[in-house]
């Protein structure tokens, strides 16, 4: 059994979070830019629930501005009090993006603009796990429209933001997706674009696996624009299993007391 601290959960949601902060060929030099917490300011999407939580609050602990990426405002808040409980003077944001809807991420990326924060770190965390057949509200299927498409479009209408504080400061800014080990299991023919919603095909462990492969290829598309310092780096974060994310798996379906609800 997992012992539960001051409302977020020991063990490997905890690890995980810090090896996002600490691997340092995915993040070299973010200690160092922790170092100088007044100036800088994170956006973390997915961080009303498992390690998007401890990632919050590890970055809150070091000082930095975090703004909470969340679809379920209400438990946004809950986790924004949690941290506030638990760390004096934390900076903390909370602002509403569902990722499976275009507007909503338009909506996130002009609200952050409006506010004239710098965007340091950029941690494309939120995402949903081998769901069954569902549409997004654009009518594309939902696990490539929520891990992918929204992140996609999140991270470039952020980009001039992230170009900006980095020409500023003259430091390096970072943009980390959280990919999987399960971008191996995709499609035979990779990554099917002119039938990604095709219902009769659909394998919800496939279509999981395209969208995380996915991730890895749009950040390589961020690597490589001269004169701007962005480090674009995409991670699997372990093997995490007691989190909402897995709330779908037949892991979880075929044995409900693996399941600990974060939201």
């Amino acid at each position: 059994m997992r012992k539960k601290v001051r409302g977020f959960l020991a063990g490997k949601e905890h690890l995980a979070s810090l090896h996002i902060l600490q691997q340092t060929t995915l993040l070299k030099g973010l200690m160092e830019l922790l170092s100088l917490p007044s100036a800088y300011a994170s956006s973390i999407s997915g961080a009303s629930s498992g390690i998007g939580v401890e990632t919050a609050r590890v970055l809150a602990l070091r000082g930095v501005h975090v703004v909470m990426a969340v679809r379920n405002l209400d438990a946004g808040r809950n986790v924004k009090e949690a941290i506030l409980n638990e760390i004096n003077g934390a900076k903390i944001d909370v602002m509403q993006l569902d990722l499976s809807s275009m507007p909503s991420v338009r909506k996130f990326a002009s609200e952050f603009q409006s506010s004239n924060l710098p965007l340091n770190i950029l941690i494309n965390n939120a995402g949903v796990m081998a769901t069954p057949f569902m549409l997004s509200h654009e009518n594309i299927e939902l696990q490539f429209a929520t891990n992918h498409l929204g992140h996609f479009l999140l991270t470039n209408l952020l980009l001039d933001t992230m170009k900006l504080t980095a020409r500023e400061s003259k430091r390096e800014r970072k943009i980390v997706n959280l990919s999987s080990k399960g971008h191996r299991m995709v499609y035979g023919e990779g990554n099917p674009f002119d039938h990604i919603n095709d219902e009769s095909g659909y394998c919800p462990r496939f279509a999981y696996g395209q969208s995380k492969l996915a991730n890895i290829f749009m950040l390589m598309s961020f690597q490589g624009d001269e004169g701007v310092q962005i480090t674009a780096n995409s991670l699997h974060p372990g093997s995490i299993i007691m989190t909402d994310l897995m709330r779908h798996h037949s892991l979880i379906k075929s044995n409900p007391s693996n399941h600990i609800r974060f939201s």
